[in-house]
């Protein structure tokens, strides 16, 4: 079995937050989803887990984070094209959530914006020119 990566989100609003995740890209898996969470996957490898805050508090002792006023994680996201990056910023602004919630990142062989979903986590969809990286010092 390849590893994985399950990220568990909690999350306020659960349909909401399963049409955000669509909108970027999710395909949200059924089978692991009731109405406590939905199993929303971004690839074969790496799936949001999406957890109301009832939900959620069962699996930790200490009080969940306001995403919306601190900071908890940054979550990239690889993209295989400059154009991917912005049209999924895009979607994750129509979706309910906020675009370019800091600068845009442009270094030329690597880009990337920043937005956040509803609950206030913080994605970061980025391109990097694999030329740049097969080339990069080091290697």
């Amino acid at each position: 079995m390849p590893r994985m990566i399950f990220v568990n989100l909690p999350v306020k609003d659960l349909a909401a937050a399963i049409r955000f995740y669509e909108a970027i890209g999710c395909e949200k898996n059924d089978q692991f989803s009731d109405d406590n969470s939905a199993s929303m996957v971004w690839s074969d490898s790496i799936t949001f887990q999406l957890l109301t805050h009832d939900y959620f508090a069962t699996f930790t002792p200490k009080p969940i984070a306001d995403a919306q006023t601190t900071t908890e994680v940054l979550v990239a996201l690889s993209c295989d094209s400059r154009e991917e990056v912005d049209t999924m910023t895009e979607a994750a602004a129509s979706a309910g959530g906020k675009a370019d919630i800091r600068e845009c990142q442009d270094l030329g062989f690597m880009y990337g914006r920043a937005f956040a979903d509803p609950d206030g986590h913080v994605f970061e969809p980025i391109w990097m020119d694999p030329e740049a990286v097969a080339t990069a010092p080091g290697e």
